[in-house]
């Protein structure tokens, strides 16, 4: 299948697969680590389909998401000689969304708590050797 694009991976212990929802008897069991498209969602059941076309059912709350490409910058990347600003700002937000996490973690605050302390938090970083990239959420673009 030329154009597949999986949605979601089969888990660490592999997972059961049905020809149909609800029947007796699986079929081969799927791989650890597959990937796979899930086309359609009965209750608890989902049809994940492979990479070469071969589909199963299986119980499509196992499955584990997987993510969508980062936004793109409305902008395009540029260079900045002092990155310490933007730096800066990584930190506090990182440091916002660790807070949020223990509060989580610890029973401070429940999930819809969690939502209010992380929203509007967006930040992007990838260090690669000497090469530093940063988002620039107020201008919408990687420095």
């Amino acid at each position: 299948m030329p154009d597949f694009r999986p949605t979601h991976v089969v888990p660490r212990a592999g997972l059961p697969a049905w020809e149909t929802p609800g029947t007796e008897l699986p079929t081969v069991p799927l791989d650890p680590f597959l990937p796979v498209r899930l086309d359609e969602r009965r209750g608890d059941w989902g049809r994940v389909v492979c990479s070469n076309g071969w589909a199963a059912w299986v119980d499509a709350r196992l499955l584990v998401s997987v993510p969508a490409d980062p936004p793109a910058a409305a902008q395009p990347a540029a260079r900045t000689a002092d990155p310490r600003r933007l730096l800066a700002r990584v930190e506090e937000a990182v440091a916002r969304y660790r807070e949020a996490v223990e509060a989580l973690a610890g029973g401070a605050a429940d999930r819809e708590g969690f939502r209010d302390r992380t929203g509007g938090l967006r930040v992007g970083v990838v260090v690669e050797g000497e090469s530093l990239w940063l988002y620039d959420a107020e201008h919408e673009r990687w420095l």
